[in-house]
């Protein structure tokens, strides 16, 4: 039979409109003040409902920034190209900021929001490292995956670079192992433009939706 898998409780949110009262999942209620959530390993179903979620704050507004608040130890890379590509592709800046830990495809994430807008809570933790990956099978498949990951490797890179400023070799070099990275230091190489430990000035209001 298969393994019993356990999903945490998500907490509802009801508020009271001029309609009554009405009921919001947590995130729903946080999607509407433009905050998108990144939790845990990023696979194909988390992607397509962050890239749904990108897509959709933007058609709302193309100028009010979104915040994405990233808490991933990584995962599939072309699920996570996905999201850096919409990232990219929508007008509304992305403010990013790691909370809890940003490793491997969160880390690049985490690097790709808009310039000046890349924040870690004090005690985060940031990660980067090559994108791993094993294949068995004839050999000839073994050499194009071989060829394939070495190009997602290379592409990788260069994404890492533009967002960072730091030369290919010198990530290639720090990405060869694990490499952990308190905030401070993910600052100084580039990842995020500031370590924050409070909001500056008060919580947005709760809006009424009616």
């Amino acid at each position: 039979s298969a393994p019993h898998r356990s999903y945490p409780l998500i907490p509802m949110v009801v508020e009271n409109t001029g309609r009554g009262e009405r009921a919001f999942d947590i995130f729903s209620r946080l999607l509407q003040e433009r905050i998108i959530c990144v939790n845990g390993p990023i696979d194909d179903n988390g992607s397509a409902v962050i890239v749904a979620q990108l897509l959709y704050l933007e058609s709302q507004s193309a100028e009010k920034p979104i915040s994405m608040y990233i808490n991933s130890p990584g995962g599939v890379v072309t699920a996570g190209l996905a999201i850096y590509d919409t990232m990219q592709y929508v007008h509304s800046p992305v403010a990013t900021l790691c909370v809890g830990q940003a490793c491997s495809m969160g880390s690049l994430l985490l690097a790709a929001g808009a310039p000046g807008m890349r924040r870690s809570l004090p005690n985060a933790r940031v990660m980067i490292h090559q994108p791993s990956g094993g294949v068995s099978g004839q050999a000839t498949d073994i050499e194009i995956h071989a060829r394939e990951i070495l190009a997602t490797r290379e592409r990788l890179t260069q994404l890492y670079s533009h967002h960072t400023g730091q030369p290919a070799e010198v990530l290639a070099a720090a990405k060869e192992r694990d490499t952990f990275m308190t905030p401070q230091q993910a600052c100084e190489f580039g990842l995020i433009d500031e370590v924050v430990s409070s909001r500056e000035g008060p919580p947005p209001p709760i809006r009424e939706h009616s």
